[in-house]
Formats: structure tokens, C-alpha cells, sequence
């Protein structure tokens, strides 16, 4: 009969936000899979755990993943942690969690510790929608598509960041996504938390002139109604009212229908419109 495995969060900073359960779990499986072995062995000592530990990290997760699978086959269980927060997300575990899928080895995710939901509920933003996108490439080559693809979206959009990189990366979202607002949460949970609300280019002045330390959460916010329907409108502005029906119909409609979408448009009503088609 095969083992188990265990994703099991850490704090991401402060050591009292581990769950009974998590230290219920790490006492009890065989193996402790650990992105930093080093820094895994800080917080098992905090809590006198003694565990053989192997190392399992973002550069050799695809050749230690069939190890462990080998481990797990034997009947023994592993729990998988990384440095802080949950595993899987943006840091290593997914590729362990697939390859338990497709063997057929029962794993289990506890649930706690993770900066995204922290620092959105911080950020005062919008919270019934939002999106996660970890860590931009370094590259404009590699991130332009990505916020090419994000730019129009109304989520609230919330990224991971390293200090060295802050404010390379604030200027690059003010430059593709207009002078939005921002919550910048740094260090969350340990003794220099810090939670900074201002508009994109406010940030960029702060941290030209205090330099970034400590980790970051940038929880930005989504693209705004009226800019959609400002930007609409200025779309439906250089078409007159019976060339915006008619590139509907061209486009298939029947004309009851272009009259429909073009009043929606331009927020006028169905008859204005209509008295319009009649010019066509």
C-alpha cells in the first residue's frame, strides 16, 4: 500500500501562524521534503521536531519528484514544505501533486499560511474578484504579454516581489496599466510589516527615495467601469450613429438587433436609434 504526502504551510514570518494540524502532520510522516533544508531546519528545531529532511526546490522538483513518488510506493509518507506559505503556489509542489495524480497516490493539502489573501484583505481593494500572478519575468520581452493580457482585466491583480526588483516592476505597471491605486505589503506578519495605499506613481516617487527592503506583495487594483465605458465610448465616437448600425449588420446581425447593441453603446434609447436606421 503507498504512503501519503503531505503539502503542509509554514508561516511566512511570524512562527506562531503554524496550525496544530501542520505540527501534527510534520511529527508524524517519515520524510520532510524542504525547499531549503536550512531554513526548514530552523522552524523544526523552534519546535524540537526531529526529521530526516531531503531537499526538494523550483531546480531539481522534476528528477526528486520521481524519488519521492519511488518513497511513496515503498509506503512511506512525506510531508512537502517551503520556505514560507503554502506549497504550490509560486513556489514548489505542483509538479509533485501532478505526478500523485497520475500515479494514483493519495497526497493531502493543509490549509494555512499564504501572503495572497493577507495582503488583499489588507490592500482595502476590491475582494470579491481577483487575480494572482506570482512573480513577472524579468524581461520585458517575457512580461509585456503577460500584462498585455491583464490590463483590461476588472480583478484586483496581486503580485509577488523582491526588493531589488520593486521599483523596476512599479514602473512598469504604471507605464501598462495607467496611474492605478496600490497596496504594497512588505514583510507580512514579522516585526516590520508595513502596508503602504497610494496611486501607482506616489509609490514610484517613495521608493526612489527610500530604498525597498524586505519582501512584497503588490495587490493592484482592477481596471475600473468607467474607464471601460470611457474608452468604449471614445471607440463609437469616430463612427456616426448609422455607420456604428451598420458595421453590425456587416458583421451579421439582423438590423433589430444592431439597433439593440448600438443603443446599449452609445446608452441612448432603442427609438433615437432607430430613426436613425431608417437613413440607411
Amino acid at each position: 500500500m503507498s504512503g501519503k504526502l503531505y503539502l503542509v504551510p509554514t508561516p511566512i514570518g511570524n512562527l506562531k501562524d503554524i496550525t496544530l494540524r501542520a505540527l501534527e502532520v510534520l511529527n508524524s510522516v517519515d520524510l520532510i521534503a524542504a525547499e531549503d533544508t536550512r531554513q526548514s531546519l530552523k522552524l523544526l528545531n523552534h519546535f524540537d521536531i526531529k526529521k530526516s529532511l531531503i531537499s526538494y526546490h523550483q531546480h531539481n522538483e522534476q528528477g526528486k519528484s520521481e524519488d519521492l513518488i519511488e518513497i511513496l510506493r515503498e509506503g512511506k509518507s512525506i510531508a512537502l514544505v517551503t520556505d514560507a506559505g503554502t506549497p504550490g503556489i509560486s513556489d514548489p509542489g505542483s509538479v509533485i501533486a501532478v505526478k500523485c495524480i497520475e500515479a494514483g497516490i493519495s497526497f493531502e493539502v493543509l490549509p494555512g499560511a499564504t501572503a495572497i489573501t493577507t495582503a488583499l484583505v489588507y490592500s482595502g481593494l476590491d475582494t470579491t474578484k481577483f487575480l494572482f500572478r506570482g512573480f513577472l519575468p524579468r524581461e520585458n520581452k517575457d512580461r509585456k504579454p503577460i500584462i498585455e493580457d491583464l490590463k483590461d482585466r476588472t480583478e484586483t491583480l496581486i503580485f509577488y516581489e523582491a526588493p531589488h526588483r520593486l521599483l523596476d516592476t512599479l514602473e512598469f505597471l504604471e507605464e501598462h496599466l495607467g496611474d492605478r491605486k496600490i497596496s504594497i505589503c512588505r514583510e507580512l506578519t514579522k516585526l516590520h510589516e508595513e502596508i503602504i495605499r497610494l496611486p501607482l506613481s506616489d509609490a514610484i516617487k517613495y521608493y526612489t527615495e527610500n530604498s525597498p527592503r524586505g519582501e512584497y506583495v503588490l495587490v493592484v487594483e482592477g481596471k475600473r467601469q468607467e474607464e471601460i465605458m470611457k474608452e468604449a465610448q471614445a471607440k463609437w465616437d469616430s463612427l456616426s450613429v448609422e455607420e456604428h448600425i451598420k458595421k453590425y449588420i456587416e458583421e451579421g446581425l439582423s438590423k433589430k438587433d444592431a439597433i439593440k447593441k448600438v443603443a446599449k453603446d452609445r446608452n441612448l434609447p432603442k427609438s433615437e436609434v432607430y430613426r436613425y436606421s431608417l437613413e440607411l
